[in-house]
């Protein structure tokens, strides 16, 4: 996985800061604005998918209601006549002995219809299809029961009825408008034989017009028990089966999703007391469209955000990397040597002037670095070149002592012949080929050579004596540190020219450190406060006291150095403490 986030992300490294921050600020802002449109979609679309749902659901109900209204008003009317006991006489007297009786049914049959379609304007026809072969038919309010009409629909949806009402609607054709179709048995007190059947007719519009409103932008049916289409805007579909896939739910109400005529449809049903549904297909262009609508004005903000925000973007990535190129700028130059920035404008005083600021800065603090780089090293080079002529001085002082030394041999003077070669193997020692530090093993020989040379003089007034560690005699010390204090304790610290002075010289160990010390019974000296070095100028610095100290410093660090302690009357102890290295 990380190689192949590896893989897609190494082209972005060799992008130019800008277009990386460009693509980044972008990315950044396009995904949530995306984000947001697509939500405010999705919100839209739900919201008036619910909308839809429960004004259908409330449509429906209405025409349910409407439709049982009127279902129930023809139900009524034909129980009137199905229980007019009247009505049965006339239809079921025997009219062949008296033909003229039929007269007095005639003007019954023809008022009672006459009041019923007079009240009842909505109603077309009204027909009874007697059975009784004795009473005259007028085409009209009576007919035969015949084949023709045992064969029709509406006789058929009698089967099993026992005397209830039964609709059917019988499609529109060329000379006639659809028609929705109450038919009922009358066979009250004798269900195995009836006398007639009463139908009473109903144009269809007049069912359709009860739900003719809310089929404007969507298809509304009302359909019976088993499925079948009762009444439609497209009178094709009467008495078949509804067109969509599969049947209809056994709940009473309720919705789903499905195709009809090749489009996705949102159906809602409801259930009226007589089993029959009305049923509302909507499809879900027609009420997403002001979704759809909604979501391409916010995807036209959106990119118009898009653009002013990419422009925007890219303004800020251009003045952000332009200071950083300006920073980079400053470096090549810095690196090129070039240190005088002057005429490189601020840029600003937020983060990157700051950098900026911070570089000029630096700029100027090499250069001033360099300049006393390049003065120390001619001061060194001069240094080299003295230590060089320093190097030619020894020769001819090492000839000239060599030169003395064969004439006091020649003239058989031995003191002189050892003061002579003792001063050359001390110069031999201290020179040390120009370098600054010797081992103590030779820095105590040095010091045992310059005694010895003082010894010609003092005699027996200077005694010297040593206690080494011989674990430190391999560790370096700078040259000529116990040379000066020792010259100090003969020149300044003898005060009985008769009994002379006593030095000891120690050597040792301390911890991670060596401690060198030189103590004499001289006459000693008043200390200011503490174990602190003569002041420059006093008569007890010596030659170098002080530039012991000093050079033992820049070597080792502030925590090395000489410190002395002096009692006057009583002598002088000095300490030198280096690292054990």
């Amino acid at each position: 996985m990380g190689t192949v986030f590896g893989w897609l992300v190494k082209p972005f490294y060799n992008w130019r800061l800008r277009e990386k921050l460009f693509v980044i600020f972008l990315l950044g802002g396009i995904l949530p604005l995306l984000f947001f449109v697509l939500y405010s979609y999705t919100t839209i679309r739900g919201e008036l998918s619910s909308q839809m749902v429960a004004s259908t659901k409330s449509s429906v109900a209405q025409i349910n209601t409407n439709l049982e209204n009127k279902l129930d008003t023809y139900t009524k009317l034909s129980a009137t006549l199905y229980l007019d006991s009247t009505l049965r006489a006339y239809l079921t007297n025997d009219y062949s002995k008296d033909p003229s009786l039929f007269v007095d049914a005639y003007k019954y049959i023809n008022n009672a219809f006459t009041n019923m379609l007079t009240t009842n304007p909505d109603i077309d026809s009204m027909t009874i299809y007697r059975t009784n072969e004795t009473l005259p038919v007028d085409d009209m309010y009576i007919k035969r029961l015949d084949n023709r009409f045992r064969e029709s629909l509406a006789y058929e949806s009698l089967s099993g009825s026992y005397g209830n009402v039964r609709f059917v609607t019988t499609p529109s054709e060329p000379d006639q408008p659809a028609v929705f179709t109450l038919t009922r048995m009358l066979n009250i007190n004798s269900m195995n034989n009836p006398y007639g059947v009463l139908t009473i007719n109903i144009l269809e519009s007049d069912i359709f017009r009860l739900m003719e409103k809310e089929s404007m932008d969507k298809t509304v049916l009302i359909v019976n028990e088993q499925g079948t289409v009762m009444s439609a805007r497209d009178k094709q579909l009467l008495n078949r089966p509804i067109p969509i896939p599969g049947a209809l739910p056994d709940q009473a109400e309720g919705q789903f999703d499905s195709l009809y005529n090749g489009e996705r449809v949102l159906v809602v049903y409801n259930t009226t007391k007589f089993g029959w549904k009305s049923v509302s297909l909507i499809p879900y262009g027609s009420f997403l469209t002001k979704a759809n609508l909604a979501a391409k004005r916010i995807l036209t903000y959106a990119l118009a955000s898009m653009a002013v925000m990419a422009l925007l973007i890219y303004i800020a990535a251009r003045l952000f990397t332009k200071r950083i190129e300006s920073l980079v700028g400053l470096m090549r130059r810095i690196e090129k040597e070039e240190f005088e920035l002057g005429d490189i404008r601020p840029l600003g005083r937020d983060e990157i002037g700051q950098v900026g600021n911070a570089l000029r800065r630096l700029a100027q603090r090499l250069s001033t670095l360099i300049s006393d780089v390049y003065k120390k090293e001619i001061d060194k080079r001069e240094a080299e070149l003295n230590v060089l002529q320093a190097q030619i001085n020894p020769h001819f002082l090492y000839n000239s002592l060599a030169s003395i030394s064969s004439l006091a041999i020649r003239n058989a003077d031995p003191r002189m012949n050892k003061m002579v070669t003792d001063l050359a193997k001390f110069y031999r020692i201290s020179l040390n080929k120009g370098k600054n530090t010797l081992s103590i093993h030779e820095e105590i020989q040095l010091t045992q050579y310059y005694v010895s040379i003082q010894q010609v003089r003092f005699a027996n007034l200077l005694r010297v004596h040593y206690d080494i560690d011989e674990s430190v005699l391999p560790c370096p010390i700078v040259k000529l540190t116990l040379q000066p204090f020792v010259e100090n304790c003969i020149n300044h610290a003898i005060w009985d020219h008769e009994v002379g002075i006593n030095i000891m010289i120690r050597a040792r160990r301390d911890r991670q450190d060596i401690v060198l010390s030189v103590v004499d019974d001289g006459m000693g000296m008043r200390m200011a406060s503490g174990p602190e070095l003569p002041q420059s100028g006093d008569k007890l610095s010596g030659y170098g006291i002080r530039n012991v100290d000093n050079r033992i410093k820049l070597l080792y660090g502030d925590s090395y150095g000489v410190s002395i302690y002096s009692r006057l009357g009583i002598g002088t102890s000095v300490t030198i403490r280096i690292p054990g290295r």
